[in-house]
């Protein structure tokens, strides 16, 4: 029992940051017909009132593919496509707005159910749907009309805006209507990107099948940036096809990104919580797409250096570094690189160059615990590389008692104590006996 309490509280001081960053942002929730058909649905929407519940200005866009699909089988109408764009005739037509009309009336009662035994006890949500989006005619490509498939024409910002200032959750399906007063099917992730690009959203998420795009192993990749994601999407129509949900979002992920948006998630709709550990967790639990990395690599100044004797006082009280003061670690801060993951230190290392000699000293190398498994030793080795190179230094050495292996895999040797600069060789301990080993850099 105690040991789930300390996880509760941990987790919940882990999660003030995100809450405060995220409170009284936009985001847009991209619920596929997919995600709504899946019997995590009743977790995903009590994930949502939590997210209100918490100050954050809610969109969320839903679709209705397989539910349309459903019904067109029924009525055995026949479904068509052209270039992966569905055509919505008028018997098609109707059918979509059946579908989505549904969906409207259960998502909306879903996020007002307030009874005591549910975790929307009390909540009192304010789920406003309305004529928020004004449709055109996607009208006729190499002689195939589209009839009632549309496109966006206008978004009303200012009524979508005057709904989240009063505290309602702002539902967008589907079906929209023109000013002629004819309604049009839309693509839901269409709706999302361009609502999240008006509404100048911080985030846009969506839901997939996987736990979101996973690598030539099966591994999720935390973090795309725009100009990788057509490489990935191009994988995924080998496996599926231009229809598919996945693939619609991942091109407007890249669209909202490039128009302002943040970050876009993709994370499962089959992982109960998923949405809480994407937004509420350092690390996340699907994929985001941004801009530029969340992760930064940088020298470190005097703001970061609680962040240095964080990461590096529990290997001090073990002795595996040389215990340094605060007062000495601002004064040697500016040779100290830092990679930095939402603001907080992950890593570091140091380079203290003796010009003398035209060596270079790596020390203080440090990766957080929760990520020594991966390659951002690898990446300060680089960084720490580069800026020798910058100040004309030949060779860089290492003095290590743990360490020795991971350094030997990267092309350095063992050398003996004649091989350190005269200054570092007067300060050698021959007590705590580190080993020496120095690497060439050209």
């Amino acid at each position: 029992m105690k040991e789930c309490a300390t996880e509760l509280v941990q987790g919940f001081r882990h999660s003030v940051p995100y809450i405060n960053a995220h409170r009284g942002k936009t985001f847009v929730i991209m619920l596929s017909g997919e995600a709504i058909k899946y019997g995590n649905f009743s977790g995903i929407i009590n994930d949502i009132g939590l997210l209100h519940s918490l100050g954050i200005r809610l969109i969320v866009v839903y679709g209705a593919c397989p539910q349309i699909n459903s019904n067109l089988n029924e009525k055995k109408i026949k479904i068509k496509y052209h270039k992966y764009v569905r055509i919505t005739n008028l018997a098609c037509l109707e059918q979509v707005k059946q579908a989505a009309g549904r969906l409207q009336l259960d998502i909306t009662a879903r996020l007002s159910m307030s009874l005591s035994n549910t975790p929307l006890q009390g909540a009192n949500i304010n789920v406003v749907s309305g004529n928020f989006i004004i449709a055109q005619p996607l009208g006729v490509d190499e002689g195939v009309d589209y009839i009632h498939t549309g496109r966006i024409r206008r978004i009303d910002k200012k009524a979508i805006d005057c709904q989240l200032k009063n505290g309602a959750i702002v539902l967008i399906g589907p079906v929209a209507v023109s000013v002629t007063g004819e309604s049009f099917n839309l693509t839901s992730e269409d709706i999302a990107t361009q609502v999240s690009i008006k509404l100048k959203a911080e985030k846009m998420i969506g839901f997939c099948s996987n736990q979101g795009v996973l690598n030539d192993q099966g591994n999720t990749i935390s973090e795309l940036l725009p100009n990788d994601i057509n490489v990935k999407i191009n994988k995924l129509k080998k496996n599926e096809d231009d229809i598919s949900s996945t693939v619609r979002f991942l091109k407007g992920s890249i669209k909202a990104c490039k128009n302002g948006v943040n970050r876009s998630h993709l994370i499962s709709y089959h992982k109960n919580g998923a949405l809480l550990q994407e937004l509420f967790s350092r690390d996340g639990i699907g994929t985001q797409i941004v801009m530029e990395s969340a992760e930064k690599i940088r020298q470190a100044n005097i703001n970061d250096i609680g962040g240095i004797l964080e990461l590096i006082r529990p290997l001090e009280k073990k002795g595996i570094l040389v215990r340094r003061s605060r007062e000495q670690l601002e004064m040697e801060v500016d040779k100290f690189t830092i990679i930095e993951r939402d603001n907080l230190t992950i890593a570091c290392a140091a380079l203290y160059p003796f010009f003398k000699e035209s060596l270079g000293e790596m020390a203080c190398v440090v990766v957080h615990p929760d990520y020594r498994n991966s390659s951002r030793g690898d990446s300060l080795l680089k960084t720490i590389k580069l800026n020798a190179k910058k100040i004309n230094l030949k060779k860089i050495f290492v003095l290590t008692t743990h360490s020795i292996h991971w350094f030997q895999e990267r092309g350095f040797i063992i050398v003996n104590v004649d091989m350190l600069p005269e200054s570092k060789k007067k300060m050698y301990n021959y007590q705590r006996c580190s080993k020496i080993l120095m690497i060439d850099l050209f």
